[in-house]
């Protein structure tokens, strides 16, 4: 195979995308293709295969820098990159998608594009929708991470989408496992709950937190959030004013979250749309009991509609709160659940799913 594979993330950060990133990338390797990665965060080097090669604007102080500025510095890069190798290069679309696609059309080059979360949070606005629309019916070939994620693409843009689930690798969530770390739930407290992800609108921990006012302090309560993002001062002044600093913990990034997920009785995801969320894979990975927000897409999926899991509506705070109360006089109810999750756990089968991101780029050569 001739072909080069031009993997397009201006920023790589902290998260779902970012893990799925390292895992694919470091199978994809090993599979002899020719893969390099463009980026402005070549500090995420350490997590990749030594044999993957990192190009793009190599200035540190891009590396803080927001999303857009990063994404304006790589497409730059990305347009001179393919006037000189359009013709032995695909480009695999991680991340900015939309400009993706137009500069490597301009170029006369393929692409491919990997979509990460459901438009169902900007759909709504015409003028996106029918850009969008446009756009990314010149990709030649869509992937997306769950089924009903691919039938939003069709519905809303009329594209059909490869799904190809989030490859799991127990091996790198098991490999600090055992770790002792400095931020833990507290051994005296009855009742750990656990969520993790970036502090953003989509996450909406706020949900969490006014849930939080709504448990029974006799059950001696004690939640920690681990994420890091621009909602920290939100969240923070909203613990300090509720008095919510007893039982409300955020805790920072963590890079492996398996010990917390080892600790924790129930884990919570209060999201507004994703797209196959792997921390819900880690948790059900990890036999607990998940508690999330019936949002576009990915949670029903994985809680097999309900039974492995308990679903609610987004921002419905009054209803967390309840089922939180009711977690010790439900055990037997959740003990199935959470069996029934293990059960059909082997969809999200490591080599499975990343052999198929494999056959997806290569029968685009």
């Amino acid at each position: 195979m001739n072909k080069k594979v031009l993997l397009f993330i201006p920023s790589i950060e902290e998260g779902g995308v970012e893990k799925n990133l390292y895992i694919i990338s470091n199978y994809l390797i090993k599979r002899k293709l020719k893969l390099e990665i463009l980026t402005c965060n070549f500090n995420k080097k350490k997590f990749l295969n030594k044999k993957i090669k990192i190009i793009g604007p190599k200035y540190n102080f891009l590396i803080n820098k927001n999303r857009f500025i990063k994404n304006i510095m790589c497409l730059i890069f990305l347009f001179l990159y393919l006037l000189k190798n359009s013709t032995n290069s695909i480009v695999l679309a991680f991340q900015a998608n939309f400009y993706a696609i137009l500069v490597s059309k301009l170029t006369m080059t393929k692409v491919i594009t990997r979509s990460n979360s459901s438009p169902s949070g900007w759909v709504k606005n015409p003028i996106k929708k029918i850009l969008y629309k446009i756009v990314i019916n010149l990709a030649d070939d869509v992937m997306v991470n769950s089924i009903k994620f691919q039938k939003e693409m069709y519905q809303h843009f009329n594209i059909k989408a490869k799904c190809i689930f989030n490859p799991f690798d127990k091996q790198y969530f098991n490999k600090n496992k055992f770790n002792k770390k400095k931020d833990f739930f507290n051994k005296k407290r009855s009742l750990k709950i656990l969520s993790i992800g970036r502090l953003t609108n989509q996450k909406d921990h706020l949900t969490l937190l006014r849930s939080v006012n709504l448990i029974d302090k006799k059950l001696n309560p004690e939640v920690i959030i681990i994420g890091k993002g621009e909602n920290y001062s939100i969240l923070n002044n909203y613990i300090k004013e509720k008095y919510l600093n007893k039982f409300v913990k955020l805790v920072g990034y963590k890079n492996n979250p398996s010990y917390f997920l080892k600790k924790a009785d129930i884990f919570v995801l209060t999201s507004l749309y994703e797209g196959l969320p792997n921390v819900l894979l880690e948790a059900q990975y990890s036999k607990k009991y998940i508690i999330s927000t019936d949002c576009p897409t990915g949670p029903r999926e994985i809680l097999l509609n309900g039974k492995a899991g308990d679903l609610i509506k987004i921002g419905d705070y009054k209803n967390l709160g309840n089922l939180i109360n009711k977690f010790f006089i439900r055990k037997k109810i959740i003990s199935r659940k959470i069996k029934l999750g293990s059960k059909y756990f082997s969809r999200y089968d490591y080599y499975d799913n990343c052999e198929k991101y494999y056959k997806f780029i290569t029968q685009n050569f």
